[in-house]
């Protein structure tokens, strides 16, 4: 669900900050688990990467598509390795405040299709370029009920 599906007025676009614009029920993984499952949802969700968190909500890396197929093509089981193994460390995030110009900003500098949302380390949301697009149709639109 997304803040910007229940917009009553139209507002100015440029002012949207991403906690109006992002996904709250994220899809995400824990460190241990397996390839073959992140693989699953990835399908099954049709997305390109799932964020990895700890027991507390906690952002610890990112695993993605070509993560899974890097270990394929490396001539190992989806089923024997875990995401902590293969996850990016280092991922870009951004925060609840962060506007929708700086957002697109950092989607398009490093070629990204999602980004996630964090409150004070913790997962709380993601953010892609579908959602931005959304957010400028309801923000924009002409007529409201």
């Amino acid at each position: 669900m997304r803040r910007s599906e229940y917009l009553t007025e139209q507002r100015e676009f440029h002012t949207l900050p991403a906690a109006v614009m992002m996904e709250q029920e994220v899809k995400c993984c824990g460190p241990s688990d397996s390839g073959r499952t992140i693989a699953s949802q990835l399908t099954q969700f049709n997305i390109g990467s799932l964020p990895v968190v700890d027991d507390e909500g906690m952002l610890m890396g990112l695993v993605s598509e070509f993560d899974l197929l890097k270990v394929l093509m490396n001539g190992r089981e989806l089923k024997d390795v875990r995401a902590e193994e293969i996850m990016s460390r280092e991922v870009k995030f951004i925060h609840e405040e962060t506007p929708v110009d700086e957002i697109i900003r950092l989607l398009e500098n490093d070629h990204l299709i999602r980004v996630p949302v964090v409150r004070e380390g913790k997962l709380v949301g993601i953010v892609a370029r579908r959602d931005i697009l959304f957010g400028y149709i309801k923000a924009t639109a002409e007529y409201w009920p």
